[in-house]
């Protein structure tokens, strides 16, 4: 078995779980991997949205997307993921997937943070419909990655166990910090 990268260990917990045609968000958008991803898995029926506060974002992930026969398939929003709310309506996404951190090959100053990353994920557990599905990789490190990481893990464990079934899992045996995927299960 070959060793996965937390996207890609994400990405098949993300297939176990969802299904073809549903509205998939896309709340980190970095360079648009996650965001092909969630058109691949939309389908023809399905809606995906990318959310991103870097112009180099949106231009990185309309390239990859175009480049894989995507193009114009994903709503490609230029804003905040504590905004998404703006967007959508309480219950209505399947599924909402994370990436913390800072955006690869961009500039590492930009990174998220511990406050708007937690405003977001609160927002979209009200977005998220019942059954729905919120998928966070969250890296630790930098400036602001394990303040980041500490507090999310924090507000996590404050979830209503009737309402959301949170999973944490962690990379046991990998040194320097590896990133922790959660998943939160809406009851």
């Amino acid at each position: 078995m070959r060793q996965l990268q937390i996207t890609e260990w994400c990405h098949s917990i993300i297939c176990s779980q969802v299904k073809e045609g549903g509205t998939y968000i896309d709340a980190t958008m970095g360079n648009g991997h996650d965001t092909l991803f969630l058109c691949q898995l939309a389908g023809e029926n399905g809606e995906v949205w990318a959310f991103d506060i870097q112009e180099q974002a949106v231009r990185n992930t309309e390239s990859l997307l175009a480049r894989n026969g995507y193009g114009g398939r994903a709503h490609l929003v230029k804003d905040g993921h504590e905004n998404m709310d703006r967007y959508f309506a309480p219950g209505t996404a399947d599924l909402i997937c994370f990436n913390f951190g800072y955006l690869p090959g961009g500039d590492h100053r930009i990174a998220t943070k511990p406050e708007t990353s937690i405003a977001a994920i609160r927002k979209g557990l009200d977005i998220l419909k019942s059954g729905g599905m919120m998928s966070l990789c969250i890296y630790s490190g930098g400036e602001t990655g394990f303040e980041e990481k500490e507090r999310i893990l924090e507000y996590l464990r404050t979830l209503s166990p009737q309402r959301y079934t949170v999973i944490a899992q962690e990379y046991y045996n990998r040194g320097n910090h590896p990133p922790l995927p959660v998943f939160i299960f809406a009851g």
